[in-house]
């Protein structure tokens, strides 16, 4: 065991940890279901070259007040777009249409190539949806959200609609990982990870940031938190009474403080 292995695993400290992935693939499944059913939602939309440079396109009812874009979390190892469609319903029922994007995953590609990834999925995405774009991502995709916020990786066009970035339990410095036994899959070396480390952006959009973290997370992801938020200095909500796999469900409920926040 490497020597920060313990310190960013997040599973082993939460009890009933196993039981979340299957919840979030129900309901997730659910929601697409009855999106499908109504003709609000369209699946593997492609925005780059291999099989997992998908997204799926959720819509309201009527006329979308600007595009959610999620992406995920899984440490840039795992999980894929279908695990979170539930996490779209908060923005739906406020009139927003939620784009929900795939990835290629470590070690097959590195992370700076997510990052590009994932400018290219906001870019398409963007032109398929009018109005405001927000981005929210939960850890690794708190990372990937915060670092659309580099000057040039966005086209100006997409870039200009911007009105809020929310890293939910971000992974904001990535040096600490080049001591987790994860780093034979990530190939970090200190020049890539101070590269791709948002805390490390001197130079920024002037987009507003809210960093968010449940209170009951793992002191690395507080820690994490609290570097982007005084980094940054940007908005930084600590949720009382939440962990790594739960304060993110504040997504799928309209009324949440977490929607109200991004939306506006």
């Amino acid at each position: 065991m490497a020597e920060l292995d313990d310190a960013y695993a997040n599973a082993a400290h939460i009890p009933g940890s196993a039981a979340y992935p299957p919840r979030w693939e129900r309901l997730a499944a659910g929601l697409r279901e009855g999106l499908l059913e109504q003709g609000l939602a369209d699946l593997d939309l492609s925005y780059g070259e291999t099989a997992r440079q998908r997204f799926d396109l959720f819509h309201p009812g009527g006329a979308a007040q600007g595009l959610m874009i999620f992406v995920h979390g899984g440490y840039w190892l795992r999980f894929d777009k279908s695990v979170w469609s539930h996490l779209a319903a908060g923005a739906l029922s406020r009139g927003w249409a939620v784009a929900m994007p795939s990835y290629d995953l470590c070690p097959q590609v590195r992370i700076a190539d997510i990052t590009a990834q994932i400018a290219q999925a906001v870019t398409t995405a963007a032109d398929m949806v009018a109005g405001p774009i927000v981005l929210a991502g939960h850890s690794a995709g708190g990372h990937l959200v915060a670092r659309m916020l580099e000057p040039g990786r966005l086209p100006d066009h997409v870039a200009a609609r911007l009105r809020h970035v929310m890293p939910i339990s971000p992974v904001s410095d990535l040096r600490p990982l080049l001591r987790t036994s994860m780093n034979a899959d990530f190939r970090l070396d200190d020049d890539a990870a101070f590269a791709e480390s948002p805390i490390m952006m001197q130079n920024r959009l002037p987009v507003p940031v809210t960093v968010w973290v449940g209170a009951d997370e793992r002191p690395a992801f507080l820690d994490q938190a609290r570097w982007l938020a005084e980094a940054w200095g940007c908005g930084h909500v600590v949720d009382d009474g939440l962990h790594h796999f739960d304060v993110i469900d504040a997504l799928a409920d309209k009324d949440s403080a977490m929607i109200g926040r991004l939306l506006g």
